[in-house]
C-alpha cells in the first residue's frame, strides 16, 4: 500500500516554492530550487510529492479550498438563497487564490488549473463540490450530479474572468451572478439534456 503524501512537507516545499512560481512557473527547477530552501532531502521531496510538481499544484489548490471554507465558516450565510450562497463560495475561493494569482496562470501552462481537462477534471469537479457543500447541498441523487457538472463548466469563465485585472469588484460580482444564472438555465433544461456531459466528465475522473 502506497504511503499518504506528508502534507507537512508538501506546505514545507509550496511556501518556499510559490514565491518563485512568477519567474520561473511550475517548473523542475523551481521545486529543485524551492526543496533545497525548505531543507527537503530526496526522502523527505519523495514523500511530500511522489508525482513532483504535479503534487505541488493539487496541494496548491486544496490550500484554496481550505481557505475558502474557513472564510465562509467566519460569515454567516444563513439568510442567503442557495445560489446566493454559492456566489459566496465562489467569491471566498477566488480571495483565497488572489495572493497567488500569478501561480494560478501558471498553472494554467502546464495544464493543471481548474479549466483544463482531462487533467485537471478531478480536481474542477473536487473545487464544484467543496462549494456545494458549503452552501448546504446534501444531495446524493443524479441531481447533485447535475449540480456540481454545471458548476465545474461554469468555473473556467469565472476563472478566466477573474485572471483579467482590469475589472472591479462590483463588475466580478455581476458576472460570477452571470454566470449562475445561464447554469441554472441550463440545469433548467433537465437531466436527459445533461447526461451526455455528466458521462464525459464521469469518464474524465476515471469513473466510467
Amino acid at each position: 500500500m502506497t504511503a499518504r503524501p506528508s502534507i507537512a512537507l508538501q506546505d514545507k516545499w509550496l511556501q518556499a516554492l510559490l514565491p518563485h512560481v512568477p519567474d520561473m512557473g511550475w517548473s523542475d527547477e523551481a521545486s529543485s530550487r524551492a526543496a533545497r530552501e525548505a531543507g527537503l532531502d530526496e526522502d523527505d521531496q519523495a514523500l511530500a510529492a511522489p508525482h513532483g510538481v504535479k503534487d505541488l499544484i493539487e496541494r496548491f489548490f486544496d490550500q484554496a479550498e481550505d481557505d475558502m471554507l474557513a472564510a465562509l465558516d467566519a460569515q454567516d450565510l444563513s439568510a442567503l438563497r442557495t445560489h446566493e450562497k454559492v456566489a459566496a463560495g465562489i467569491r471566498a475561493w477566488l480571495a483565497a487564490l488572489a495572493p497567488n494569482r500569478e501561480a494560478v496562470k501558471r498553472a494554467s501552462a502546464r495544464g493543471f488549473a481548474p479549466w483544463n481537462a482531462p487533467a485537471a477534471a478531478k480536481r474542477t469537479w473536487k473545487t464544484a463540490d467543496a462549494i456545494w457543500l458549503a452552501a448546504g447541498d446534501t444531495a446524493e441523487d443524479y441531481n447533485r450530479e447535475t449540480k456540481r457538472a454545471l458548476l465545474s463548466a461554469t468555473l473556467p469563465t469565472i476563472v478566466l474572468y477573474w485572471l483579467d485585472n482590469d475589472h472591479t469588484e462590483e463588475e466580478l460580482d455581476a458576472f460570477i451572478e452571470s454566470r449562475l444564472k445561464g447554469a441554472m438555465k441550463l440545469g433548467q433544461w433537465g437531466s436527459k439534456i445533461a447526461k451526455p456531459g455528466l458521462d464525459l466528465i464521469d469518464k474524465l475522473r476515471g469513473r466510467g
